[in-house]
């Protein structure tokens, strides 16, 4: 059965000078987060945008697809720290998401780092975000295995 999920937004006034507010309908994790156009392309100002809750979605599934591949390689991670930074830029006169560069630290008893390295290769090729982003957004991942 598919899993669906809402989010609502109201926006109020023009593009460059309104806001407008997002809320998670389905869960209710959050509520009316305020959201601007001048939080897309300037100082984050309190405000969160598009590509912030893209990042922290990319994140998020990049974590559970790392820990499901090492959970079916025979590892435990103790612990992942993942990080996605979207990027957000004017290319050819028109704005779109260019990026996405996830950076994870894990701490995986008895893993090596090059095993580690390949893990999170097929993570952020596997995570459906990754699956939803890929051809119109570059994907990177950078890896590193602690102690």
């Amino acid at each position: 059965m598919a899993a669906v999920r809402q989010a609502d937004v109201t926006w109020k006034g023009d593009l460059a000078s309104g806001s407008g507010v997002v809320s998670a309908s389905t869960s209710r994790a959050f509520n009316q987060l305020p959201v601007s156009w001048a939080a897309r392309t300037e100082a984050a100002d309190g405000c969160t945008s598009p590509e912030e809750l893209i990042a922290s979605a990319h994140a998020s599934c990049f974590a559970m697809a790392l820990s499901g591949g090492l959970g079916r390689a025979g590892a435990r991670p103790e612990r992942l720290e993942v990080s996605a930074r979207v990027t957000f830029d004017n290319v050819g006169g028109g704005w779109k998401v260019v990026s996405s560069e996830l950076r994870v630290r894990g701490w995986v008893p008895g893993m090596d780092a090059s095993t580690f390295q390949q893990q999170a290769e097929a993570a952020k090729e596997g995570c459906p975000v990754s699956q939803a982003l890929k051809g119109n957004v570059a994907l990177s991942v950078e890896a590193s295995l602690e102690g």
